[in-house]
């Protein structure tokens, strides 16, 4: 409860701080938040020519199934890439002035999300024009990505704090998401592992996330409750677990910093 109270006598601070990294990010680019839509393309455009002819992969509509994988995966690692260094890249404020330390990372992750429902179109427009249609299923998409934003949040408060303490925690960090990334059914389906070691992908709550996506934006389906239920579990665990670590190491950031 104190968390929200926070964030709500902070609130201006915190609509401040979002605005700055979302505006930061593309300061002094040309084509400023027009690269909110360009990136994730030009990703996508570089698997859908290269991966079905390593992997063989072939799968229908593989253009729309990498869109709805790669958007929300670029959510997770900017977020991560951004909120990581939050705590660290404001020293001089945090010695200063006195406010919830946690609202760093959280503004990181909102500007994330932010940036994320942007991108949105883009799946829409590929979906609507590749000839999938649309259905009432997309109405459901904020409350999955409401459960990332959870799980990111939870992720980044907690890696944000030891990121003070052990100066490599963002370089480790970056290489387990790189390893991440092809443990997720992003580039591939998850039908492609044998059915015996499949659950081991399965362990992993983005490959439900992105699961779920592609369940509303391509095949006008609901989830099953079980998968629901784990995203659910997983990013309350996350959430607590970082704000609890959070909470231990934030009396220390002025003399670390």
């Amino acid at each position: 409860m104190k968390l929200f109270k926070n964030l709500y006598d902070y609130r201006e601070l915190l609509k401040t701080n979002v605005k700055k990294d979302i505006r930061g990010k593309y300061k002094g680019s040309f084509l400023g938040v027009l690269w909110s839509f360009l990136n994730p393309l030009l990703m996508v455009a570089v698997y859908a020519i290269v991966f079905p002819y390593i992997m063989r992969i072939k799968t229908d509509n593989y253009l729309q199934y990498l869109i709805c994988g790669v958007i929300p995966w670029n959510f997770f690692t900017t977020v991560m890439g951004l909120g990581m260094g939050s705590i660290k890249n404001n020293a001089g404020v945090i010695k200063k002035v006195y406010f919830p330390r946690e609202i760093l990372p959280i503004s990181a992750t909102l500007s994330g999300l932010v940036n994320f429902f942007i991108a949105c179109l883009i799946i829409i427009l590929f979906c609507f024009f590749g000839g999938l249609g649309l259905s009432w299923h997309i109405l459901l998409v904020p409350f999955i990505a409401l459960i990332q934003f959870v799980l990111t949040a939870g992720l980044v408060i907690g890696l944000s704090a030891i990121n003070v303490y052990i100066q490599d925690t963002e370089y480790i960090i970056q290489f387990v998401i790189n390893m991440l990334f092809y443990g997720t059914p992003i580039l591939y389906p998850a039908e492609l592992f044998p059915e015996a070691i499949r659950w081991v992908l399965y362990l992993n709550p983005f490959t439900h996330i992105v699961s779920t996506y592609r369940d509303f934006f391509m095949y006008h389906t609901l989830p099953a409750m079980s998968s629901v239920l784990y995203m659910v579990v997983m990013a309350i665990i996350c959430f607590v677990l970082g704000m609890f670590i959070f909470r231990k190491l934030e009396k220390g950031f002025a003399e670390e910093i």
